[in-house]
């Protein structure tokens, strides 16, 4: 069998995002932080454990007519920092850029300390967290100065939805 044959072709799309070099194993992580999963009228695409040769192995995500907020591509370089958007307007990519973990991060997760004024009802209060260090990823709340560890804030990201 030729090469080109052995290839997995993935469908381009017309118009959306490819999320492209997501961390091994974490595309689905990425498509539940995104809450597409009643998304019912763009296809989408999902790619596990796919060759790299750049990463060996990656994960792919492309999504028709979706265009990410910043809130969202900051959202995804806390999962994967190494992740690259791709912008893709009539089949061809019109804007790439790796996505950055902002110096703050306001509103897209809770803290995990109960006792945190953002977590008390009689006032509302967004969350605000400073990162401390992106590898590996720890991030410090500016109310209460509780240290969150990725798998705290991984938990907080899917689960809050």
């Amino acid at each position: 069998m030729n090469e080109e044959k052995k290839k997995m072709k993935i469908t381009r799309i017309e118009n959306g995002t490819a999320i492209d070099h997501i961390t091994p194993g974490s595309a689905l992580k990425v498509l539940e932080l995104l809450d597409l999963k009643d998304e019912k009228k763009s296809s989408m695409t999902v790619a596990i454990r796919v060759d790299s040769n750049k990463m060996g192995k990656k994960d792919l995500l492309k999504i028709e007519d979706k265009f990410l907020t910043p809130t969202e591509s900051a959202m995804i370089a806390l999962i994967s920092p190494e992740a690259t958007i791709n912008i893709i307007k009539s089949f061809e990519v019109t804007e790439k850029h790796q996505v950055e973990l902002p110096e703050k991060l306001t509103g897209i997760f809770d803290c995990s300390n109960p006792n945190c004024i953002t977590n008390q009802e009689r006032e509302p209060v967004e969350s605000k967290f400073k990162v401390s260090s992106k590898d590996p990823l720890s991030v410090r709340c500016l109310y209460c100065d509780n240290l969150m560890e990725e798998d705290q804030i991984t938990h907080q990201l899917i689960w809050a939805k």
